[in-house]
This record gives C-alpha cells, sequence and structure tokens, in this order.
C-alpha cells in the first residue's frame, strides 16, 4: 500500500470514528433533553433536579460544537498531492510512533496498528514541524528518525 493510499484509509478511518462520536453524543444530548421535560417544568424557582438536567445538556452541546468544528478541520485536509515534509495534514510515521497532524483526539488503532491523531498545537509536533523523510529530532529525551511522510 502506497503512502498516499495509507493516508487515504487512515483519514476515511478518522471520519469514520469521528461520526460515531458525534452520533453518541447526538444521543446523550437527545436523552437529557427529554429526560428534563419529562420531568415536567420546575417545582420552585429552587428546583435544581431539572437545572441539573440542563446543564447537562448545555455541556453535551458544547462538546457536540467542538466535535463539529474538528470535523470541519479534517474537511481542510488535502489528499490531492503527496507531502514532502510534516506540517499540518501530513502521516508521518518514526520508529517509535505513527503521527497523523490533524486534530488532537490520540489513539486510534486500524488494522491491527496504533496511530496517534495529534494537533499541531502540541510539543512533539513543534519539534518535527518542517523536517524531511530521513531527519531526525530530540523529543523527550529520545531522538526520533522519520521514515516516511504522506
Amino acid at each position: 500500500m502506497s503512502d498516499l493510499e495509507l493516508k487515504t484509509k487512515f483519514l476515511t478511518h478518522l471520519r469514520s470514528e469521528h461520526e460515531k462520536t458525534v452520533l453518541k453524543l447526538k444521543a446523550v444530548i437527545d436523552d437529557a433533553q427529554k429526560s428534563a421535560n419529562e420531568y415536567g417544568a420546575p417545582k420552585d424557582r429552587y428546583d435544581s433536579y431539572r437545572m441539573q438536567l440542563l446543564r447537562k445538556k448545555d455541556m453535551y452541546s458544547q462538546q457536540l460544537a467542538k466535535l463539529v468544528e474538528q470535523a470541519q478541520v479534517l474537511e481542510m485536509i488535502s489528499l490531492d498531492k503527496p507531502m514532502t515534509e510534516v506540517k499540518f495534514g501530513s502521516l508521518v510515521i518514526t520508529q517509535r510512533q505513527k503521527l497523523f497532524v490533524s486534530i488532537g483526539i490520540g489513539k486510534i488503532e486500524m488494522d491491527g496498528e496504533i496511530y496517534y491523531a495529534i494537533s499541531p498545537n502540541v510539543p512533539v509536533y513543534e519539534a518535527m514541524r518542517g523536517l524531511k523523510v530521513g531527519d531526525e529530532f530530540f523529543f523527550r529525551e529520545q531522538m526520533m528518525k522519520i521514515l516516511a511522510i504522506s
């Protein structure tokens, strides 16, 4: 499998996992709203249970807004041309890890391999930004070599 095919497959997998998370969160929001509606109108102005249910819904709604924003970031990743240096949208393979510079959601398993979806705001990205295949960088007292970029 070529580097570009691997990147395309991983990005498709990442989008699918992201969509599953969005659907689960929407179900939780609907459930919280339904619980608040079933509880009925506040019994008095100190009715904290209903307020707790509504705060829970608001918290999940904020998380959903963040997920929607992340989905928009994923759509900005181009698959048209191969990457020659580490930048946003790069799938970077080192001898220790496989990192996808996109959104910071952490560990992803695909085809028995472990990948890490990282944000461009994390220190490991800063350590390797702009590097090319064969370059080495130092991160957390370890030397890492870039084996492939797609």
